[in-house]
């Protein structure tokens, strides 16, 4: 159990003490430009960090080693961002979208197996989108064919986050070619060392490799990790995309309210060559007041989220208005910070790994901020669902 203190202002004022003496110092520094094996060992270095305090996986059960309230996950975000913690970026997929799968849909066996390696590290990949089958994934082609208590899968999945390091992948494969696009998809677990696997990474335009291709050649999967039942697959994949566009939203909606609008006013109150500040501009000063006020409508938009989860009312549109709402204003942030750092934006090259997407690395964060745009279902996927299952709207034509 827990020793953290229940009252709420003690948690904070013992979280903010933990940070003090906890978070690395000068880490952005040494994360900048650092090899990819020191950037998996600092981060396998600090998870385990707030693991031993009991940090690491709040938004988890108790019984798994989370339990913490909605209201207390709340109090750590807001301090791991004031203290500019680094994230957990290697494993944001396998806390989040492998394990509230696996507590939705898995089986026993299957959680008593993936869970407790997750605290200790194991590395998760999600294997849904493919070449034609992005947004779309009821047109996804991979294919997994049973034979006995195996499936062999064949195809390609690509913008894989993190699949070099990866140990394990959620799978997506179609298992009734003949059936109707949605209801012919399996879900399963994939070993990312089973032979005929094959990762390739994708250089970005930001120069990092942060996505990869995954081919799959007669992969032998065993039917004892098939999620959920054969054929409904789509269903299981809703509790991934749930925890992508929803829960995940806290933590990343206070780094930007707290570090990232931290990094916007300091760049508006920079003196130019001439002297001058963009603060100065009463233009300047009006964007930076509607920026804060939606900043503070978002963070208080994924609270009530978080607390309508752990109450079980959700609404079916609900993630989704929480990950648009995030993405488009990443996105207008970061498009500010280009606009008032200048020529300067420009030469920033490297940011530092561990960080997110509000490094203050303007550009770099810009560029990076489509990546919330496009995966885990565009802006106009997020649209339709919203239309569709929030408002009760007409389905659109063709879906099938």
């Amino acid at each position: 159990m827990s020793a953290w203190p229940t009252d709420p202002a003690e948690f904070r004022s013992a979280v903010r003490e933990w940070c003090r003496t906890h978070v690395p110092r000068d880490w952005r520094r040494a994360q900048t430009g650092v090899p990819e094996k020191e950037y998996v060992a600092f981060q396998h270095d600090w998870f385990q960090e707030l693991r031993r305090a009991d940090l690491a996986v709040p938004h988890w059960p108790a019984e798994w080693g989370g339990g913490m309230s909605a209201a207390a996950q709340t109090v750590l975000y807001q301090e791991l961002a004031a203290a500019d913690a680094p994230r957990l970026v290697l494993a944001f997929v396998a806390i989040h979208h492998a394990a509230s799968t696996l507590m939705v849909a898995g089986t026993d066996e299957q959680r008593a197996r993936h869970l407790p390696a997750i605290l200790d590290g194991e590395i998760w990949v999600q294997g849904f989108s493919e070449p034609g089958a992005g947004s779309d994934l009821a047109s996804l082609r991979t294919t997994a064919r049973r034979h006995g208590d195996r499936y062999v899968v064949n195809g390609h999945k690509i913008w894989a986050s993190g699949a070099v390091h990866a140990d394990w992948c959620l799978l997506l494969a179609r298992t009734d070619p003949q059936a109707p696009k949605r209801r012919g998809i399996s879900y399963l677990l994939l070993d990312m060392r089973s032979p005929g696997v094959d990762v390739r990474p994708i250089r970005q335009a930001t120069g990092d490799s942060h996505f990869a291709e995954i081919f799959l050649d007669d992969v032998t999967v065993p039917a004892a990790n098939l999620v959920g039942n054969e054929n409904e697959g789509w269903r299981v994949a809703q509790a991934t995309l749930g925890a992508e566009r929803g829960v995940t939203m806290l933590e990343l909606a206070e780094r930007l309210g707290n570090a990232g609008f931290r990094w916007l006013v300091e760049a508006c109150g920079a003196r130019r060559s001439d002297g001058t500040r963009p603060l100065d501009d009463p233009r300047v000063q009006e964007r930076l007041g509607a920026f804060e006020t939606e900043i503070a409508a978002l963070r208080a938009l994924c609270r009530a989220h978080v607390e309508r989860a752990a109450a079980g009312t959700t609404g079916p549109a609900d993630a989704s208005v929480v990950k648009l709402c995030y993405s488009e204003l990443l996105q207008r942030v970061t498009d500010f910070g280009v606009e008032i750092s200048g020529p300067a934006a420009h030469t920033v090259l490297r940011k530092p790994l561990s960080s997110g997407w509000e490094s203050g690395a303007w550009m770099l964060d810009f560029v990076s901020s489509w990546e919330w745009t496009i995966p885990g279902g565009s802006s106009e996927i997020q649209r339709t669902i919203i239309g569709e299952r929030g408002l009760g709207l007409p389905r659109e034509p063709g879906a099938a």
